[in-house]
């Protein structure tokens, strides 16, 4: 039965506003691809799609998506859109906040928090204070640059505070190499005026997808989950340098797997899992999050990177069969193709 939801996709139009120097940087094409890949999904299980093109072409993503402005979002909804859905970074002040007075919901997270816990040691401090296990780091400005220090020996993995999946992320094996790179990444100006160093944990890599609470449609049948829940994590592989690829540049289904059976019934996994939907209650997740964790020598896991924004591409148009992301490749585990991901996702849009 059809329902009576108008969904319009928005993308990302500009970069956010730094906070406190802080930069994140902007991905090329501003996710209008995945944007594209759920709208084209969406519409072939007969949802109502509200786009900028009256014939979309499914090669062409910007037909399929409206830019997150003010602008934008007023377009989707006099075209007749009562849910936007929020397919892009947001931050206090997101011009989405405009329309709180009107009558649509939302798929995506509350833009205030994500404002905060896109900040890396922000969140981290808060899972440390939830006795949740993280990596030791250390933030470096242009003020400390010549005289940090570090309570963990090298390699250090050197990462934006406000970053985006492997962008910027780099391991590095001295002192004298960590220089070079605090000068490469401050003098840019793409990450603002600081950094930080991270304890580089040189065992297995897994990603973990946390989903909300809701009523979801698994194995043909309608399951209330009354707390955060996780799907199966995802194993990656392949590293360059020690670091996952950015997925721009390698797609990840070439670099990741799903964990077996076997391999889930393992009493660690089995407590990761616990921890990062603790994890997500504690930053109110409202859409799915995608934490990267990651073990230690011994074996131990720790959170090294909770993203409020995980990208969401999706095998639905036929020229992107290879583009499947990290969630959605956990997500077959559980039986759901692509279409399956963004329509039980639909289901959990809330009022704005």
């Amino acid at each position: 039965m059809k329902s009576n939801n108008r969904v319009a996709v928005l993308y990302q139009s500009q970069a956010p506003p730094p906070k406190n120097g802080i930069t994140k940087p902007m991905k090329a094409g501003g996710y209008a691809d995945s944007g594209a890949d759920i709208a084209f999904s969406l519409r072939r299980h007969q949802t109502e799609i509200v786009t900028p093109s009256e014939a979309p072409s499914v090669n062409h993503d910007l037909d399929w998506v409206f830019p997150d402005t003010r602008e934008g979002i007023q377009l989707a909804i006099e075209k007749g859109a009562n849910v936007i859905w929020l397919n892009t970074v947001l931050y206090a002040g997101h011009p989405i906040e405009n329309f709180t007075d009107m009558d649509i919901s939302v798929v995506g997270q509350i833009p205030r928090n994500v404002d905060i816990y896109d900040d890396k040691l922000v969140t981290n401090q808060l899972l440390k204070k939830h006795h949740l296990p993280i990596p030791r780091s250390v933030m470096i400005t242009a003020d400390n640059a010549t005289d940090f220090h570090l309570e963990f020996p090298y390699p250090v993995v050197a990462k934006p505070i406000r970053g985006r999946g492997s962008q910027g992320v780099t391991l590095v094996q001295s002192r004298e190499q960590l220089a070079i790179i605090l000068g490469e990444m401050l003098g840019s100006k793409d990450y603002g005026h600081a950094i930080y160093a991270e304890e580089f944990l040189s065992g297995e890599e897994l990603t973990v997808t946390v989903m909300t609470p809701g009523k979801y449609s698994i194995n043909k049948q309608w399951i209330d989950k009354t707390g955060y829940w996780s799907l199966p994590p995802v194993r990656r592989f392949n590293h360059q340098n020690g670091i996952a690829p950015y997925n721009g540049t390698v797609a990840v289904i070439h670099n990741s797997e799903v964990l077996t059976e076997n391999q889930l019934e393992k009493t660690e996994i089995k407590q990761l899992l616990k921890e990062c939907e603790l994890a997500a209650s504690l930053v109110n997740a409202k859409a799915p999050i995608r934490i990267d964790c990651r073990a230690d020598c011994d074996g131990n896991y720790f959170l090294f990177d909770l993203n409020m924004k995980p990208n969401m591409t999706g095998a639905s148009r036929p020229h992107r069969q290879d583009q499947d992301s990290l969630t959605a490749i956990a997500a077959r585990k559980i039986g759901w193709s692509f279409d399956d991901l963004i329509l039980n996702m639909l289901n959990q849009k809330w009022k704005l």
